[in-house]
């Protein structure tokens, strides 16, 4: 499901022992000179946004908006000689860049330092664990200098010759931005269907490669969201296409090799705009699955694989409230399911027989066990559960003479079920990563118990070791009672004397579990002295659907509230303290960031909100805009007086003041579609022209990029380094 979501999981990095040895003893000193204010001439070159107000009223209410004018709508944004309008927010927004370069150019040795350490940890020759299917092992692999991934495969075993499938270095030529998607190859193993997107709109042409000769077809879909699936025949392709205005996935078509495109036959529209759609395939291959969603009701269609021309069978019809995912094993459909099960159960239903009053259980509801999903084996049931906060897997025989747990050994942890094509097998692959144990890949017997760890990512630091660092889960309180997880991670030799940096990162939006995961990127800063704490805060799912549903719509405050009161109680604790301590989060963890920052500004020295989502009254107002009535059930349809009312107490460009906010850096892609650049770009403006204080206020925004920031392996780290250095100058760190 796409959603305000943005998750800046691992990167890797590389300093001698000696020189970690003696960045740590410096940064647990007292010579740290740390910067309090931005300085009269920073202040002076600081851009001014003109001032254009726009009054929008609603349920009798006014609001006045100095900043709507920055809003621009695709077509000025594509045409190739900018309107009025548009060159006034070029101009403002290269004002702001140039405004960020010269205040942070006495740190742009440093940046160009850590981004060197960020990508010197990082293996550059690197190659996945092969995965097999249909009889090929397939994996992906870097080549040292080269951006981008190879998809590869070998026939029968790894020591047969290597077949390039797709070289997306070769594809990205000439491209500021380049992202490949899909990758599904047709039953009889020839040809390779892939979507690309150099505009960073998450919008996707198709083309489809025959893999064995090298030819690309002329066959070119575009406006789609990068996938497509293949029907038995080898001929008949089903993809999925977006409204070109809302990038709402609403419609399915079929689109038969060599044909033209204008041929292709739509075979279902999702016209609820509140509902997205997919298709893809059972894992069995026998079904193809058209899937629909909101963020609060599911619903989904089957049709025979050999069967393309067919007529698609609804299983379950949707209902408010009623969410089900399914699978295929033997006669039954397997259902993960909150029908009276508001953590979820797995019941069954035979493949004639699909509707709610014919589906049987399997594995009850538990009030303190969130079931997430399954997967299927001939023997075998996974089961992905999370319980307290932490995933869990359970294997289970079909026959139920074994139901066993695996265990894992760090207090705070992420396991999950990887690659699983082959379903005739007793192997299980699954993935394992804590705070401080790099990323690993394991192949589990089911049979035996018996674990191999295939690999575990390389960090070329000399200094690395995982036993130089400590990792810690405990529970906050948090201001109504909830206990509130956190994940902490820093080096060994911490003093809890409140003087160690330290920074809280926290997400809290679509029931979205942020698990403890380690990240070698996150060294530069555990290195320098900096505590790193994932705050597992409501609006997430981590400790089960209660979680999610308590920090949502009318009860959204508790995500903001229960940030603040974390980051409180590790200052009271002796973790950190308010002159030390800075906030990160990105797109609806950057309406978190803006939230605190009006709830609490005393509390942070520093923030770094990414593609931040902070404009939200006027955003949730306007259905024009991507995403916009697909999350009405996660933040509410201000066109309701009751809802309009909450979400504004909280929308943090509509509550900016005259306050003395903390440090921030605010960062953007012109060309995101999920969080338009202007709510960011209105957001530094109205800051700067309310508050009070003389905080460092900045903002950078990719002009070439959007949601996600930069593409390539490497250069997204540059946006890293930036990130880092703002943060680490504020502690007076510079090398």
């Amino acid at each position: 499901m796409t959603v305000r979501f943005s998750v800046a999981k691992a990167a890797l990095t590389s300093l001698s022992a000696a020189l970690i040895a003696v960045i740590f003893a410096a940064c647990q000193g007292p010579t740290m000179n740390k910067s309090t204010s931005t300085s009269d001439a920073e202040l002076s070159q600081a851009p001014v946004a003109k001032t254009q107000d726009s009054v929008l009223e609603i349920h009798g209410d006014t609001r006045v908006d100095p900043y709507f004018w920055m809003r621009l709508s695709d077509e000025q944004k594509k045409a190739e000689t900018p309107d009025g309008q548009t060159q006034d927010v070029l101009d403002y927004l290269n004002a702001e860049n140039a405004y960020t370069e010269g205040v942070m150019k006495h740190t742009e040795g440093f940046q160009k330092a850590l981004f060197d350490e960020i990508v010197g940890r990082i293996v550059k020759d690197d190659q996945s664990v092969p995965v097999k299917d249909h009889g090929y092992w397939y994996y992906t692999r870097y080549e040292d200098g080269k951006e981008y991934s190879i998809r590869c495969r070998k026939l029968g075993s790894m020591d047969a010759d290597e077949q390039i499938m797709v070289d997306q270095n070769e594809l990205a030529e000439g491209h500021d931005y380049f992202a490949m998607s899909g990758g599904a190859v047709s039953p009889d193993n020839t040809m390779m269907v892939y979507g690309i997107d150099t505009v960073s709109r998450r919008e996707y042409t198709l083309q489809v490669k025959n893999i064995e000769t090298g030819e690309v077809f002329s066959d070119r879909i575009p406006q789609t969201t990068g996938g497509a699936t293949w029907a038995a025949d080898n001929r008949t392709l089903f993809y999925t296409k977006k409204d070109p205005q809302t990038l709402r996935s609403n419609q399915i078509f079929r689109h038969v090799l060599g044909t033209p495109t204008s041929d292709d036959v739509l075979v279902f529209e999702e016209k609820d705009e509140t509902f997205s759609c997919f298709v893809g395939k059972s894992k069995t291959d026998e079904f193809l699955i058209i899937g629909s969603y909101s963020t609060l009701s599911s619903e989904w269609q089957v049709l025979r694989a050999d069967d393309p021309n067919g007529d698609w069978r609804v299983i379950q019809p949707r209902t408010q409230d009623l969410e089900y995912g399914i699978s295929h094993y033997g006669d039954h459909f397997y259902i993960v399911t909150n029908h009276e099960a508001k953590n979820f159960r797995l019941m069954r239903t035979g493949l004639d027989k699909t509707g709610l009053e014919h589906w049987e259980e399997v594995i009850p509801h538990r009030a303190d066990v969130l079931l997430e999903g399954v997967d299927m084996f001939k023997n075998y049931l996974v089961v992905s559960e999370r319980k307290e906060g932490l995933t869990q897997i359970r294997v289970k025989t079909w026959d139920g003479s074994r139901d066993d747990y695996m265990t894992f050994q760090d207090p705070a942890y992420m396991a999950y079920t990887g690659a699983n094509p082959d379903f005739d097998t007793e192997i299980l692959r699954y993935g394992y990563t804590s705070m401080t144990t790099p990323n690993s890949t394991y192949d589990f017997n089911m049979r035996t118990g018996d674990r191999e760890l295939l690999k575990q990512q390389r960090v070329l630091d000399e200094g690395f070791a995982p036993e130089n660092y400590a990792s810690e889960r405990k529970m906050l309180t948090a201001r109504d009672g909830a206990q509130v997880p956190v994940s902490i991670v820093y080096r060994k030799g911490l003093e809890k004397n409140g003087q160690a940096p330290m920074l809280l990162y926290a997400y809290g939006s679509y029931g979205s579990s942020m698990d403890p995961y380690f990240s070698s990127v996150r060294l530069s800063l555990l290195d320098r002295g900096f505590v790193y704490v994932i705050a597992h805060i409501r609006g997430g799912q981590e400790m089960g659907r209660h979680w999610y549903e308590d920090g949502k719509l009318l009860k959204k405050m508790n995500t903001f509230t229960d940030f603040i009161d974390c980051g409180r109680a590790l200052v009271d604790q002796g973790y950190t303290s308010p002159e030390h301590l800075y906030a990160m989060g990105g797109s609806a963890g950057g309406l978190l960031m803006g939230a605190v920052m009006n709830m609490a500004p005393d509390l942070w020295n520093g923030v770094v909100a990414a593609v931040p989502f902070v404009d939200v009254v006027s955003t949730m107002l306007d259905e024009s805009i991507p995403l916009t009535t697909g999350e009405f059930d996660e933040w509410g349809n201000p066109k309701d007086a009751e809802y309009y009312t909450y979400m504004k107490a909280y929308s943090p460009y509509d509550n900016v003041a005259a306050m003395d906010y903390p440090h921030t850096l605010i960062t953007t892609g012109y060309w995101d579609s999920q969080v338009q650049y202007w709510e960011p770009a209105k957001w530094i403006a109205k800051l700067r022209a309310e508050r009070s204080g003389d905080a460092r206020l900045v903002l950078k925004t990719n002009m070439e990029a959007g949601h996600g920031g930069a593409s390539g392996r490497f250069r997204r780290f540059h946006e890293t380094a930036l990130e880092y250095a703002f943060i680490l100058d504020l502690e007076g760190i510079t090398e």
